[in-house]
């Protein structure tokens, strides 16, 4: 038959349609209907942007020169396979992005995750540390001295770690108000807050990522094992989320950077090792809902191994509530780094927007220009991340939206 004889199932089948998609596709299509998820998402780009560009949006080498006739590019002789590996990472993700075929959307997408978090890990260690011996000031020297015909450099002319010493004035020191050189001033010793802040979007992403990273997967797996199986394993795993719930995450923070050195992989590891009940509990609570559904029992009696049905079958349907709470997470952890190096108790050499703030108030007194920004900064990136987990909580309300 040509056409459908009743208008009823015609009108049914040309309402209908042609796919119906996941229970989290179709929050995330809800939650990007919403100005605050877009409002965030755009903000969360613009930090994604600078800590992946950073060493190409601030700093001190230049990415062109010609130096007594000879040209070369000291920007990307400078660069550390990191830079490169998080550069690749995020192409990657992009063509991943415009695939077509969704199995090598998901491998793309995967890979490129993995090696951008690989690059914001080893970020800390290799790159930071070479740094740290370059002498910044011999290209303002040789352009100064008539030895450069021509020269590039970046927007931001200053890495972090330039304090420009050989541009010392005595009679304004450090820190200096927004100005025609400085954008957004000078902190106390006389590093670029503007270059220092871009950079300081790697150290956000990394606590925020890793941190939950390591929560989610523990949180995950035991909340899993615990809503799965039941019995003794609930319990024991119930007793421990007591345990952890209960340990105060800022002091232990405090503590071990009393004891130990201020160690990012260290700051990284206790967030996370403390932050993960929350997502065993809602692991553990979907899983108790979905192990009497159907296709659990069918699974099982297909002769499924017990980690099969756990982690192909249950936890892919279980997901979307714990994304939720872990885009609040994220938010947490850069608040908590933050706190630290507000403290004084954070990163050292690396710049960080807590660290910032607290120099903001000295001696000198009340620096305006190291309170708003960095302040800025943490406010809306904190806030970004509350926007995107609302509108996704909402999103998975069936009340909300009025479901059956």
């Amino acid at each position: 038959m040509s056409e459908i004889a009743n208008p009823l199932l015609a009108n049914t089948f040309a309402d209908s349609p042609p796919r119906t998609r996941s229970l989290f596709a179709t929050a995330l299509h809800e939650s990007l209907r919403k100005t605050a998820a877009r409002v965030g998402l755009a903000w969360l780009g613009v930090v994604t942007f600078c800590a992946v560009f950073a060493p190409l949006l601030a700093n001190s080498r230049p990415i062109l020169l010609k130096s007594n006739g000879r040209w070369s590019s000291p920007l990307i002789a400078g660069l550390q396979w990191t830079d490169v590996l998080v550069f690749v990472s995020c192409v990657l993700i992009v063509v991943a992005g415009r695939m077509k075929k969704p199995a090598l959307t998901w491998r793309l997408l995967a890979i490129g995750l993995i090696m951008l978090l690989t690059g914001l890990i080893t970020f800390q260690t290799l790159g930071y540390r070479t740094k740290q011996i370059m002498v910044y000031s011999q290209y303002r020297e040789a352009e100064a001295a008539g030895q450069v015909q021509w020269i590039l450099r970046t927007p931001i002319p200053y890495s972090p770690s330039d304090y420009v010493r050989d541009q010392f004035d005595p009679t304004r020191p450090s820190p200096q108000p927004p100005q025609r050189r400085h954008w957004l001033g000078t902190e106390r010793n006389g590093g670029d807050i503007a270059s220092r802040m871009i950079h300081a979007c790697r150290i956000a992403l990394a606590v925020g990522f890793i941190a939950e990273g390591v929560a989610l997967v523990i949180g995950v797996s035991l909340g899993g094992l615990m809503g799965y199986l039941g019995r003794a394993v609930d319990l024991i795993g119930m007793r421990l989320v007591e345990i952890f719930s209960s340990i105060p995450q800022l002091y232990l923070l405090l503590t071990f950077v009393a004891f130990f050195d201020r160690n990012l992989y260290l700051i990284m590891l206790i967030i996370g090792l403390t932050s993960w009940t929350g997502y065993a509990l809602f692991t553990r609570a979907e899983f108790l809902r979905l192990r009497n559904l159907e296709f659990v029992h069918a699974a099982v009696a297909a002769g499924l191994p017990r980690w099969r049905v756990i982690f192909l079958h249950m936890l892919p349907n279980g997901l979307a509530p714990i994304l939720v709470t872990a885009s609040f997470g994220v938010a947490s952890a850069i608040l908590m780094e933050s706190s630290l190096s507000f403290l004084g108790l954070g990163l050292v050499d690396e710049p960080s927007w807590g660290q910032m703030l607290n120099q903001a108030l000295g001696a000198g007194g009340f620096a305006w220009w190291l309170g708003v920004f960095p302040g800025l900064a943490i406010f809306l990136t904190v806030l970004a991340y509350n926007f995107i987990g609302d509108t996704l909580r909402d999103a998975l309300d069936p009340r909300l939206l009025k479901r059956q």
